[in-house]
């Protein structure tokens, strides 16, 4: 009787603290309201494959692993919280000298990114004296690349109008890049006198997520790789005055892990798609010409991984150049990006930027903190698209902002 009535107790404690657990813990977060998760239709395989990718984006190196010894953060999620945008806490600094046209990215100095940070004992890196230009870069959101990465080049190129012969003010361009090293052209891409059409980065300046993963690792982390073997060093200590750890710090299965990671989450999921004021918001979106730049829909090609393939995906971009005018001109140019240009960033996600971030800061290097900042920051081809929106009534700007939000 003495054990039945322990048993009861029991059971009535653990009852009743489950109830409180349940009470104090909040709930787990809806899909639609987190960017974390991998795209539908992935094999049980590739559901593994995501999960060491993921494992080694929030990876933090140490000394004894090859971090620095000069480095911008020490994980990938340091900077993509969330896979969301990054936190002006986090920006980091490119630099070059440039003069009249031509760009010198200071190679030979430790460009063209800065290091602020530094292993123990080591000097950490401080602008060369030749710099005369440099701007502030925020981390980009990470979700819904795998898309990106598996668009055919036509695809891109369908919307490019840099004469602008339609006569809609808009003439998006592509940026073309020389390829790195370790590129292998795929048969989604165009070649233009051994150039390709970059497609990641804010002016467009690479080509495959692979490009993105291997000057993230070094730059941001200092950790070397099979596909880039040369070391951070600060330029003021010497020819070379490297960590002395064997070289290369990441394997070409670690790299390899953290692009099928970034290829294989899922695409920003939409909020309130059916309520009245952000379908209303849609219409004022088009209305006033937003569209024209941010193309809502484009359906990928075949790919290695079946469920990138023929997909329809929204990620209101045309992946294209634009002339944003002069208070977004940075006065860094990247590729065949003018500085004044910029790639149209894809707006999918940006309505829960708020919450990954922290607060909202948007563009480049989250100087804006609103909507209605960036708009107003819209220059040269969309100045048109800035007047029209500020021509517009509060409610019809509010339903444009709850559009937006939605995404």
């Amino acid at each position: 009787m003495k054990n039945k009535s322990l048993v009861i107790i029991t059971f009535l404690f653990l009852l009743f603290t489950a109830i409180a657990c349940e009470k104090i813990l909040p709930p787990a977060p809806a899909d639609e309201d987190v960017l974390a998760g991998t795209i539908p239709g992935l094999t049980a395989q590739q559901e593994k494959e995501h999960l060491i990718g993921d494992a080694a984006f929030a990876k933090i190196f140490t000394a004894a692993e090859g971090l620095g010894p000069i480095f911008v953060q020490n994980s990938c999620s340091n900077c993509h919280v969330g896979n969301g945008k990054g936190h002006p806490s986090t920006v980091v600094t490119r630099y070059a000298h440039v003069n009249g046209s031509k760009v010198d990215y200071l190679l030979s100095k430790g460009g063209p990114q800065l290091q602020q940070k530094s292993i123990d004992g080591y000097l950490a890196e401080s602008l060369p004296s030749e710099v005369n230009v440099f701007t502030k870069r925020l981390a980009p959101a990470i979700m819904g690349l795998g898309y990106i990465a598996a668009l055919h080049d036509q695809s891109i190129l369908a919307n490019a109008d840099s004469l602008d012969l339609n006569g809609d003010g808009i003439s998006g361009r592509p940026n073309y890049v020389g390829p790195t090293s370790f590129f292998i052209a795929q048969d989604i891409h165009i070649a233009i006198n051994g150039h390709y059409i970059g497609r990641f980065g804010k002016k467009a300046e690479k080509v495959m997520i692979q490009d993105q993963v291997v000057f993230a690792l070094k730059q941001d982390i200092g950790i070397t790789s099979d596909f880039d073997m040369e070391d951070l060093y600060n330029y003021e200590l010497g020819v070379y005055a490297g960590d002395n750890i064997a070289d290369p710090e990441a394997s070409a299965s670690f790299v390899n892990s953290l692009v099928f990671y970034m290829r294989t989450l899922k695409a920003p999921p939409r909020r309130n798609e059916s309520d009245a004021d952000v379908m209303a918001g849609e219409k004022v979106f088009t209305q006033i010409g937003c569209a024209s730049c941010h193309v809502s829909t484009f359906t990928t090609s075949e790919s290695d991984i079946a469920a990138l393939s023929n997909q329809t995906f929204h990620p209101y971009s045309d992946f294209l150049l634009h002339d944003m005018g002069v208070s977004l001109d940075d006065k860094y140019p990247e590729g065949s990006a003018n500085s004044n240009e910029w790639r149209t960033p894809p707006l999918w996600g940006i309505g829960l930027a708020e919450a990954s971030q922290g607060g909202l800061f948007l563009l480049h290097d989250g100087r804006a903190t609103s909507f209605e900042t960036v708009i107003a920051l819209h220059g040269g081809e969309a100045a048109s698209r800035r007047a029209a929106f500020l021509a517009l009534s509060e409610a019809e700007k509010a339903q444009l902002i709850k559009f937006l939000k939605s995404l």
